[in-house]
């Protein structure tokens, strides 16, 4: 898949097994089949560790009823504590993120945050209203998120491995 931009070639599997290569601008798709080979054993090992949460109907609508309730609160309180405004958050099924903010100060949460450890949730919600600061993932957005969130590559990490089985 082609992504303005991208600077460079991304693996990744999905919560399904399906491999996605993201091709940046400037980018082939010779080029990015050649990726996708020199990957192949990355791409079996994350394959092999998927392993994915199933909900029936009724957990799922509870588990977003919570995540309705819980979320939206637990944003407030951090953007209460870093003196920032939340213009509006909602909680919404993203296949593909775990936040998101827009350029108008929306912040969309993952139902799914509520099935992570507290910690990881409020790295999360910090990565979103930090972006209420900086709009991008410059290396001043980053030192945002470490002067916040201390010891977030941790929870990073913890996203990288767990967070597939919970999409």
């Amino acid at each position: 898949m082609r992504h303005r931009r991208a600077r460079r070639y991304v693996l990744r599997v999905e919560h399904d097994g399906r491999v996605r290569v993201t091709i940046p601008r400037g980018g082939s798709r010779r080029e990015a089949v050649a990726f996708g080979l020199r990957h192949l054993e990355w791409i079996a090992e994350q394959r092999a560790g998927i392993q994915v949460a199933r909900f029936g109907p009724e957990q799922r609508r509870a588990l977003r009823a919570r995540a309705a309730v819980e979320l939206p609160g637990r944003l407030v309180e951090l953007a209460a504590r870093h003196q920032l405004a939340v213009r509006r958050v909602s909680v919404r099924d993203q296949r593909s993120r775990w936040g998101s903010c827009g350029p108008d100060g929306h912040i969309c949460l993952n139902w799914r945050l509520v099935l992570m450890p507290p910690w990881v949730r409020d790295y999360v919600i910090l990565h979103e209203l930090m972006h209420l600061r900086r709009l991008n993932h410059s290396r001043q957005y980053w030192k945002l998120v470490a002067e916040v969130c201390p010891g977030y590559e941790t929870a990073r990490q913890w996203l990288r491995e767990h967070g597939p089985s919970l999409r």
